[in-house]
């Protein structure tokens, strides 16, 4: 028998048989991980079992390559407390669809497991979170390997001025270094490059740049698969309100 402690965020839930779930969470030390809890889907389990709850998990399994099952226990709940707030709620699914979509099975990301619960926090938190989401999304390409390069212009090399993203290699651009090319590229917005005042557009023309890199770069590397609708949603909502 192989055994486990840990803790972690639910991605997701599903039924199992007719009193059982199968709940993927990603977890601290042990990454994206799916067990079998029992009586899950049952009137006094199914409550804790939401996305974004956070939960001290025992997982057991009688050989390492099984499913296996978890035993839990709730730490913290977070859907019920947004369920007022339709953009934050939007913003819990959509963080917990895409680590779900992108994150490899049982592969530890603890730096990008911290910054997620961080991310989930804010949610309750009015209008702080928009940003940490666009600064999540970004950490999120970084960690999987598809990080951009916002630093200096990839065609002066100067660190100012810097405006656009290439679409082709992920890199900064100046106003100067676009010349006539900038209605190419993509939109570089302070707000990804630490400067403030913040602006709400800003963040939605941020969400337009790292949704063009999960979309082109991350999705075809995890075999064509589409962009979790959730973050679609998130998009919208946020043009509305921000």
């Amino acid at each position: 028998m192989i055994e486990w402690q840990d803790e972690g965020a639910v991605l997701a839930m599903r039924p199992h048989g007719e009193s059982s779930a199968i709940v993927e969470m990603f977890t601290a030390r042990h990454g994206r991980h799916l067990g079998v809890v029992r009586g899950g889907v049952g009137r006094r389990m199914a409550p804790v079992l939401q996305p974004g709850t956070q939960l001290a998990v025992t997982w057991r399994a009688r050989l390492a390559d099984h499913m296996g099952s978890f035993t839990v226990e709730p730490l913290r709940g977070r859907a019920g407390a947004l369920m007022g707030d339709r953009a934050a709620l939007a913003g819990l699914n959509a963080v917990t669809a895409l680590l779900s979509f992108a994150l490899p099975e049982r592969e530890a990301h603890p730096a990008l497991y911290t910054r997620s619960i961080t991310m989930l926090d804010l949610l309750a938190h009015g209008d702080a979170w928009p940003l940490a989401y666009l600064r999540w999304e970004l950490a999120l390409l970084e960690e999987m390997g598809f990080g951009l390069d916002l630093t200096r212009c990839a065609v002066t090399g100067d660190r100012d001025d810097l405006v656009y993203v290439s679409p082709n290699s992920g890199r900064a651009v100046s106003a100067e270094g676009a010349g006539d090319w900038a209605d190419r590229l993509l939109p570089l917005p302070p707000c990804l490059l630490g400067q403030g005042p913040v602006r709400g557009q800003e963040v939605a023309e941020g969400l337009r740049t790292t949704g063009y890199f999960l979309e082109k770069w991350l999705a075809p590397a995890l075999g064509e698969r589409p962009l979790p609708a959730a973050r679609g949603r998130l998009v919208e909502v946020l043009a509305r309100v921000l």
